[in-house]
């Protein structure tokens, strides 16, 4: 048997469709024409919230039929059903997979729905949209050729700390610009710690509310910073860290 055909998926005509969603409310328009119309055409959904999902593809087209479409969640407290993925893929279906925000895959779930779809030999089609990651690592101002995203920090000390510190060292050593995130309710907390951690030579670039009405973006040192610290909490934010 040729090895094409030992595929899975071979004939089924499958596709996992990567699908991107406004970061902020009232940012509609930062999703292209063409990904709106695919996305309130698929019928087969895996989604970080379904009560989201619908009401963002309701914002998209009023008339869509909301009922037809199947919705599977994929997040924290749901383990993905990757066995009725592969029903699914393995039926030829059309899939898409679409976070709360941003892009499925990055900082959000939607990576082992692409993996198991890579491994069937599925086609996995990434969609264009807002990336906090990217977006904010534009406006930095920092390396964009050389850069590490973390994703969240250890929550306590003494791990916390410590990563703050490795970031800072490893941003030096590789002149690499190191991103991540933390829970917006715990924003000011982390920010705190940068500013009594890091050298006030150390640039930080603080990326808050992307694409929103609010959005606000500004790198400075360490020492600037601590002079007048920002009011983060509850906001959404990406940090960036340049030794």
């Amino acid at each position: 048997m040729a090895q094409a055909e030992t595929k899975e998926s071979a004939g089924t005509g499958g596709k996992l469709y990567m699908l991107p969603v406004p970061l902020a409310e009232n940012a509609l328009h930062t999703i292209p024409e063409s990904v709106k119309l695919l996305s309130c055409r698929l019928k087969f959904y895996f989604v970080e919230n379904i009560r989201t999902a619908r009401r963002y593809l309701k914002s998209i087209d009023r008339e869509v039929d909301i009922d037809a479409i199947h919705f599977v969640e994929i997040n924290n407290q749901t383990e993905p059903d990757l066995a009725l993925l592969r029903q699914w893929l393995k039926a030829g279906h059309e899939v898409g997979m679409m976070s709360e925000a941003g892009c499925p895959g990055m900082a959000d779930p939607g990576s082992v729905l692409a993996a198991l779809a890579q491994e069937m030999g599925v086609l996995v089609i990434p969609q264009t949209g807002p990336s906090s990651v990217l977006l904010a690592l534009m406006a930095s101002g920092f390396n964009g050729q050389g850069f590490r995203f973390t994703g969240y920090l250890p929550v306590k000390d003494p791990q916390r700390g410590k990563a703050i510190k490795e970031l800072e060292q490893l941003s030096v050593q590789r002149n690499e610009t190191q991103i991540f995130i933390e829970t917006p309710y715990r924003n000011n907390q982390l920010l705190q710690e940068l500013l009594r951690l890091c050298k006030h030579s150390t640039r930080l670039c603080i990326a808050a509310d992307i694409t929103g009405e609010g959005e606000w973006i500004r790198t400075q040192t360490i020492g600037a910073w601590t002079q007048a610290p920002p009011d983060l909490h509850k906001r959404p934010v990406v940090f960036l860290l340049m030794g």
